[in-house]
């Protein structure tokens, strides 16, 4: 082989997806673990090719549940802005672990497979690059006290809190950041998790409550702590909003808006579920403990807000001691979701530092909004629990399918056809508008077909199976009229208007219009398409 190193990309056998996955993996003559070596080699064309190779493999085994069911949408191994910063940040990190098991000799080829990664890293990231204006106007005074707090008691920071047009406060990089660098550092001493619950007065009369959780407690524990003059956090507390115009505080005009939405059905329940958990604790934990409980400050009104504070603001972090919390993170809440994060890794303690680090997985340059990741979240699920509407095509915005699934879907064991749930999503995301593709996920139409004839399907040119592909996009067509007649007609015209939650709601109605607008051109243009193939089919007959 010649000197040179060798780095293992392997798919865990405990992943939710594994069986899919391999046979991906299987199909590209590929196993579940591969030994890649890297060559002593200056040839830049040797150099692309194993990291293509590499790329290849940890695509598919960063793959979510979204990205597996809808496949690649270019034929050429891109599924998803996401799910490629990730491999690559994962074969990065693979890269710079090889370092220090590698002889000096070797390290020149893992330097230049380094180099190399970076650089396709911050081509990536550039086509993402998102401008932003900034609000001179808004002093920042009450966040900077934070900040200045945070520093105080051991924070780190290469960002200043800014306010930004559509966005309202952010995180502004005051210098040029790249891969790797930590853009924050929070010590975990100011961090607000349940260990404080544990210590306050009221942790004795909630840990006796059946069923109730840690992050219950924290919640009923925020409530009190906001109006305490005293607390460790009161210029945190200080910098929250009043209102945090989240979806679960939409009022009726909104909710109506909404009618015939799965966002409507989504914050009914949210709200359902919250009101019946408020009722269960109030107002008997405040006439038992009034002194602890103070019924002024535990109102409806005051849980809901709570729940806003958690929903929107919290992160999920494991700490030194191996125990995951959910924990509000001072200075670290001011930065915003985006499509397209520079922050994906943060939910973890340094154990060395005991802080928490934010490094950057892309590069942020100086004056440029610093981002991280909420989650693979759809906008729906935005709305109701942070109470924005992301810009841009969101791949996990998917409308999901009702069906029956019965005995069909048994057929083939752990085939990628295979699935129990069903879903769509704007057809503008997939390249492929092809017949026998039409920009819809393969395992929906592989599904419908297996419910309409139990023949085995093949994608050739038979009239049997353009018919069977013709009467599929038509029963969708069919499907989806009635959900765009369910939207009812566009109300746009005074959006400009019309109240914040108002202005959300009729968002994510122009947006479910998009998604469905797009499936009925795709279903309309398969089946024109397989109509002049099956007047082709008879005039040969």
């Amino acid at each position: 082989m010649g000197k040179g190193s060798s780095i293992l990309l392997e798919l865990c056998d405990d992943d939710p997806f594994f069986d899919k996955k391999k046979r991906l993996l299987n199909e590209m003559g590929l196993g579940v673990k591969e030994i890649v070596h890297i060559q002593s080699s200056s040839d830049p064309d040797s150099l692309s090719t194993t990291l293509n190779q590499m790329l290849q493999i940890a695509r598919i085994i960063h793959l979510d549940e979204v990205e597996l069911y809808f496949g690649q949408v270019d034929g050429m191994g891109f599924y998803s802005p996401r799910n490629e910063m990730q491999a690559l940040n994962s074969i990065l990190s693979l890269v710079k672990t090889s370092f220090s098991s590698q002889e000096h000799m070797q390290t020149d080829a893992l330097q230049d497979l380094q180099n190399a990664i970076v650089h396709r890293i911050n081509e990536f990231g550039a086509r993402d690059k998102v401008e932003n204006k900034i609000d001179i106007n808004y002093k920042c005074d009450k966040e900077k006290c934070l900040v200045q707090w945070a520093e105080n008691n051991g924070e780190k920071t290469r960002l200043q809190i800014a306010y930004i047009e559509g966005a309202g406060r952010g995180a502004i990089a005051m210098e040029d950041l790249e891969v790797g660098d930590i853009a924050m550092e929070i010590p975990a001493s100011i961090i607000i998790s349940e260990d404080l619950v544990h210590k306050s007065d009221m942790y004795q009369i909630l840990e006796k409550i059946h069923g109730m959780s840690s992050e219950t407690m924290l919640l009923l524990w925020s409530m009190r702590e906001k109006h305490n003059c005293n607390s460790q956090f009161k210029i945190y507390f200080d910098t929250l909003p009043e209102n945090f115009n989240t979806g679960l505080s939409f009022g009726v005009e909104a909710i109506m808006a909404l009618d015939g939405t799965l966002l409507f059905e989504e914050i009914m329940q949210a709200k359902e579920h919250l009101r019946v958990q408020y009722d269960e604790l109030f107002p008997a934990l405040s006439t038992d403990h009034p002194d602890i409980f103070p019924p002024e400050l535990y109102t409806w009104e005051q849980f809901l807000w709570a729940c806003e504070l958690w929903y929107s603001n919290s992160m999920k972090i494991m700490f030194a001691d191996g125990k995951l919390r959910t924990c509000l993170i001072p200075v670290a809440g001011f930065l915003n979701h985006s499509l397209h994060p520079h922050i994906v890794h943060y939910g973890k303690v340094d154990p060395a530092s005991n802080s928490l680090k934010f490094p950057l997985s892309r590069p942020c340059s100086v004056g440029e909004q610093c981002c991280l990741s909420y989650g693979n979240f759809s906008g729906s699920h935005l709305i109701t629990f942070y109470g924005f509407l992301p810009q841009g095509d969101n791949f996990y915005d998917v409308i999901p399918l009702d069906f029956d699934i019965d005995q069909v879907d048994s057929i083939e064991d752990c085939s990628l056809s295979n699935w129990t749930t069903h879903m769509v999503r704007g057809t503008w995301l997939s390249k492929n508008h092809n017949i026998f593709y039409y920009g819809l996920p393969s395992p929906l139409l592989d599904y419908l077909r297996r419910a309409r004839s139990p023949v085995p399907f093949s994608k050739t040119f038979k009239q049997a199976n353009l018919e069977v592909d013709r009467e599929v996009l038509e029963d969708l067509q069919s499907t989806f009229n009635d959900m765009m007649e369910n939207l009812g007609d566009t109300d746009m015209a005074d959006r400009e208007n019309a109240s914040w939650d108002v202005k959300l709601a009729l968002g994510f109605k122009q947006m479910q219009r998009r998604i469905i607008s797009s499936i009925l051109t795709s279903c309309s243009t398969g089946i024109k398409m397989l109509e002049y193939e099956l007047s082709k089919c008879k005039a040969e007959e």
